[in-house]
């Protein structure tokens, strides 16, 4: 699904030059459910930038479901973004004079999907997270959980092959971030694609593959037994 070989990124800060990613090489097969780990300055956010053509290497090649993604306008990155991936961010990026439905809809909306059907696929998914009776509500109206699972649910609303997500667990208590987790482990085994960037190590152990970063490259990447998200009652 993702293969990315001798990935390498700088930026220029004044005069000098600062290294971020020194030859990364990655692979990520279909259905996986990876955990990026690191410190500040590792990298991992660069990468994950990479991976969502929001930012491109300086040399090395990322490969997504078979396409070379290198040299895109913005007009085709966006495109690919919209039918390659979905992104869940730590402060859930929703609009916030759209209720949840509307959110949900919105990738849809940039696909040309009909209003019609819009709503249905977005209700579908609003369902899929259990907040279908929260459609018409704003952000404003909802807790931090239930606005991070309208992420989710609109992440998730254009089919994406690949769910990426920054710290979706950051802005978030314990109990929350674990009931978050349970979503995305189900997603999962649904058989979707998920990459999760996070600093917290027990986030980290719900995946079932981690790959920690420092100083630019991989120290370490490995297949973990699996923890279970705790289930919990939705907030």
């Amino acid at each position: 699904m993702i293969e990315i070989k001798g990935l390498q990124k700088s930026y220029q800060m004044g005069s000098n030059s600062l290294h971020v990613l020194k030859g990364i090489d990655f692979n990520v097969n279909e259905g996986e459910l990876v955990a990026i780990m690191g410190s500040s300055g590792s990298g991992k956010s660069t990468l994950l930038n990479i991976l969502g053509m929001l930012d491109e290497a300086d040399e090395g090649t990322y490969t997504l479901d078979g396409k070379i993604i290198k040299d895109l306008n913005e007009k085709v990155a966006a495109r690919y973004r919209n039918q390659f991936l979905g992104f869940i961010f730590q402060s859930f990026n929703l609009i916030t004079y759209k209720n949840a439905l509307d959110n949900v809809a919105m990738p849809l909306y940039y696909q040309g999907v009909k209003r019609s059907q819009r709503v249905e696929r977005a209700m579908h998914y609003l369902e899929k997270v259990g907040l279908a009776d929260w459609a018409d509500h704003l952000p404003n109206e909802l807790s931090g959980g239930q606005k991070q699972r309208v992420a989710i649910a609109r992440a998730l609303a254009s089919d994406p092959k690949v769910l990426l997500a920054d710290e979706p667990t950051g802005a978030l208590d314990s109990t929350t971030s674990y009931e978050v987790m349970d979503i995305i482990q189900k997603i999962n085994e649904e058989g979707k694609t998920i990459l999760i960037v996070t600093h917290e190590d027990d986030i980290a152990h719900m995946c079932k593959r981690i790959v920690n970063l420092k100083d630019g490259v991989i120290i370490d990447d490995s297949v973990v037994n699996q923890v279970p998200a705790k289930p919990v009652a939705h907030v």
